[in-house]
């Protein structure tokens, strides 16, 4: 096992909402391919939209998350009380900041900023881990004072699994664990969705699997006392009859053996796609099991836009506390667009590498 890096505590009072709330979406323009946003796939598969179109039929009725919740609770072996439904993992975050008065919150960085950004929003004060290369998390990191702790699992952008992180859970704290891309790692290795702990809370969502960004569907998984709490402070129906459709559906046995298959296929791509980047020169960060790379060519701030240039769109990475302006993140998709992607990178200056008409495997 990968011994835990270096961390640096801080409370960083230069952050600004436009930062935190930077997302690949904005990296996006007619024409580019897209590696900036990690959302699998361009639209649901064909028989989700059929049962999408199916729900519409139920417009006229205010949505009842009741089934969706059974779905839920089945998928992840809990109580239909420790479940929350919710417009999308983004809202969860918000419900969490507005509910709760924490005394010390913490957020592990780099990572998934909108936690840090609805905290701030709702008056909190934000202490930083800033973990530094490989990016490997220890609990003992965080202060011992923190009574609300959230962290990414796998980590956007580095894709790192943590293990441990059970550790974190103790009566007085509330320990947010994002699994939003769990499901896209093969096994969902070190998931705590299943996990009855003091304080946990996991919050989770189908936009990445299932092609969903537009339609905002997620949900939690708490101790039932939290997710009553976090209820109250939820609008009426903030969760639209299809998404309540879509994770009805998605979590059925069937869908998730099926995502579980594709996720050992972007495992695979991945492993080509970062021994591709390496042979080009490319700083990858190590330990990703997730369908993103984190990246960098050290002397070269200028990579990201140069890749635009060349009708390639990846996601800037300074908006990520602790990263740098050299940093960008790829998604991982299929072949065709790795192969787009590293061709862009000899054409900005970087050195060609050896053939890479190689197999899957990446060998």
């Amino acid at each position: 096992m990968t011994p835990p890096g270096t961390a640096t505590i801080t409370t960083d009072e230069g952050a600004t909402e436009e930062g935190l709330r930077h997302h690949g979406d904005a990296e996006l323009a007619p024409g580019l391919l897209d590696l900036a946003v990690n959302v699998r796939g361009d639209a649901p598969p064909p028989w989700l939209l059929s049962r999408l179109e199916r729900s519409l039929k139920l417009l006229a009725t205010y949505p009842n998350p009741a089934q969706a919740t059974k779905a839920i609770a089945r998928r992840h072996e809990r109580d239909v009380e420790e479940v929350l439904v919710t417009a999308g993992a983004a809202e969860a975050f918000v419900l969490l900041a507005r509910a709760l008065q924490p005394r010390r919150a913490v957020c592990v960085h780099p990572g998934f900023t909108e936690p840090e950004a609805a905290l701030r929003a709702a008056g909190h004060v934000v202490t930083r881990v800033l973990l530094e290369p490989p990016y490997q998390f220890d609990p003992a990191q965080v202060p011992e004072d923190a009574d609300l702790v959230v962290v990414g699992n796998p980590t956007n952008p580095t894709g790192v699994v943590h293990t441990r992180l059970a550790e974190l859970c103790r009566p007085g704290r509330v320990t947010v664990v994002d699994e939003a891309f769990m499901d896209a790692v093969p096994g969902e290795p070190e998931s705590l969705a299943a996990a009855r702990l003091p304080g946990l809370v996991v919050v989770r969502s189908l936009t990445k699997t299932w092609a969903l960004a537009g339609l905002r569907v997620g949900y939690l998984l708490a101790e039932p006392s939290v997710v009553e709490r976090l209820r109250e402070a939820q609008p009426l129906w903030s969760v639209s009859t299809p998404a309540l459709a879509a994770l009805d559906a998605c979590l059925a046995r069937g869908p998730v053996k099926h995502a579980e298959r594709e996720a050992g296929v972007v495992a695979d791509e991945r492993v080509f796609l970062e021994g591709a980047l390496r042979a080009l020169g490319v700083d990858v960060s190590r330990g990703s099991l997730a369908p993103y790379l984190l990246c960098r060519v050290p002397g070269r701030p200028d990579l990201r836009e140069a890749l635009r240039e060349q009708g390639v769109a990846v996601r800037r990475g300074d908006t990520f506390p602790g990263l740098t302006v050299e940093h960008w993140r790829t998604a991982i998709r299929d072949r065709q667009s790795s192969e787009r992607l590293l061709e862009a990178l000899v054409q900005c200056g970087l050195p060609r590498s050896v053939p890479r008409s190689v197999g899957r495997s990446g060998a």
